[in-house]
This record gives structure tokens, sequence and C-alpha cells, in this order.
């Protein structure tokens, strides 16, 4: 070989190449690196999978039955005559009554009347008056003689209209008192129309 230049490879030998410029991470530190990637991708994996279970989970999660609605007011007062009471005023006669709320909410009274136009009604408590569950009120009714020809003789199955209120609902309820109520309901338009 003669001459100045640079040196040729010869027959049977291999170029080595340059090294290649260095990177900003290390052939070590791109395994760890692709493990903490690969970490993270699992665990937000894994939380977006909890929440859609739990989501799903709660959305069918079994419902308590709701909760049944109070009774009609009408369904649990009961109404009993009790007697009629002394007057010593002929045109107005006193009967007595038991109101009793047998369960459920308080009952209101909103409205007591009867149905002759002849007769006219006075309550006393005067309504509005409330009654609580399990508990009863006596009422006294006054009926005055205004007109004895619109009051029937003999009233065979008389009865007040009560309207009543409670958290459900508001009623008008006719309650039929009884045949004692009806004889002495009879009795005292005789002698109320009597003495007129």
């Amino acid at each position: 070989m003669s001459g100045v230049g640079p040196v040729e490879p010869g027959e049977g030998t291999h170029v080595q190449q340059p090294s290649p410029a260095p990177q900003f991470t290390s052939q070590r530190a791109r395994p760890a690196l692709l493990g903490r990637h690969r970490r993270a991708a699992v665990a937000a994996g894994a939380a977006a999978a909890l929440l859609a279970g739990g989501g799903y989970l709660y959305a069918t999660r079994p419902q308590p039955p709701p909760a049944a609605a109070p009774p009609y007011p009408s369904q649990v007062v009961d109404i009993r005559y009790l007697s009629e009471a002394v007057s010593r005023d002929p045109a107005g006669f006193r009967f007595r009554i038991a109101l009793s709320v047998l369960s459920g909410p308080p009952v209101t009274v909103t409205a007591i009347s009867q149905p002759y136009a002849g007769l006219s009604l006075t309550a006393s408590p005067r309504p509005p008056f409330r009654t609580e569950a399990g508990s009863s009120r006596k009422v006294t009714i006054t009926l005055r003689a205004t007109d004895c020809g619109k009051i029937p003789g003999n009233a065979g199955l008389p009865f007040l209209d009560v309207t009543l209120r409670n958290k459900r609902a508001i009623e008008m309820h006719s309650f039929i008192l009884g045949s004692r109520y009806a004889r002495d309901l009879s009795h005292a338009r005789q002698v109320a129309c009597v003495t007129k």
C-alpha cells in the first residue's frame, strides 16, 4: 500500500458505523418508563371499571316499596248517636254524637249539615275542629225548625252530612245515625211544629 489517504477496509472486513447520538433516556430507563405508563393506564382502566360497576349496582339496586298512602278520611271516621240533650227551647233541639278517628293522620271536620230545608243546624264545637287518631270527640248538634212544611213527618233514616279532611283528601260523607236518632228527631219535629 502506498500513498496518503484514509485507510480503506480490506476484503472480509466490515465497516463500523459511528454510534448514534445519545437519546434523552438511556436504554436502561426505557423499560421503567414504559412500566410506569402501563401501570398508570391499568390503574385508570380499573378505576373506570370500578366506577361503571358501582354506578350499575347503584342504578339497579332494589328499591324499597313506596310508602302506603294514608286512608281516606271517611274510611277511618266513625260517628255514633249518643242521646238527645235536654233543651229548654222547644224550637231548638240538641243531640249529642261521638266522632271517633280510628287510625291514620288527624282528621279535621270542616262542616256538618243535614238534608232537610226546614231545619237549621249548628254544632258545638263549631267546625273546623280536628281529632287525632285513636281519640273521640263529643259534638252537640242543635237543630231548629225554620219551616215545618219542609220537614218530613217521619224521617226513616235521617243522616248528617259531614265534610272531612286529612292529608289524603277532602270528602263529604253522609252518616246514618240509626233508628234511635230517627225517633228522637221525629219527636223533636212534632214538639217544635206543634208549639209554633
